[in-house]
């Protein structure tokens, strides 16, 4: 696609180089002033032309940018993956600890409070 509006581009550039050189030895070549209508046509095909080019180029980026969403998105998708793996990994290493630890023994060196009557 790059080498299509390459060649659309070199084209349009060509189209009005030789326009201009036409129309700017025509005095010379045919001993008169060109006409309007003829003018007319070359500015009409040019702009053919330059709208040629325009859409191709813009088909191109849009094209390059709809791949670089595409991958992006998938970029997200595998970080979420990664993201979602690793944290099962520590809760699985969270619960092999709790389940690891004794329930009979007391945590505090606190005696627990006597009620005396």
């Amino acid at each position: 696609m790059k080498k299509l509006t390459n060649i659309f581009q070199l084209v349009t550039a060509l189209f009005f180089g030789i326009g201009l050189v036409y129309f700017l030895t025509y005095e010379r070549m045919w001993g008169g002033s060109p006409e309007a209508g003829e003018v007319v046509s070359w500015l009409l095909a040019g702009l053919v032309s330059y709208l040629i080019t325009w859409g191709a180029g813009w088909a191109h980026t849009s094209n390059l940018q709809s791949k670089i969403k595409k991958t992006e998105q998938e970029k997200k998708e595998l970080k979420a993956m990664v993201f979602d793996l690793e944290r099962g990994v520590k809760i699985e290493k969270l619960d092999k600890k709790i389940e690891d630890q004794p329930d009979d023994k007391e945590g505090s060196s606190i005696k627990p409070r006597e009620n005396f009557k």
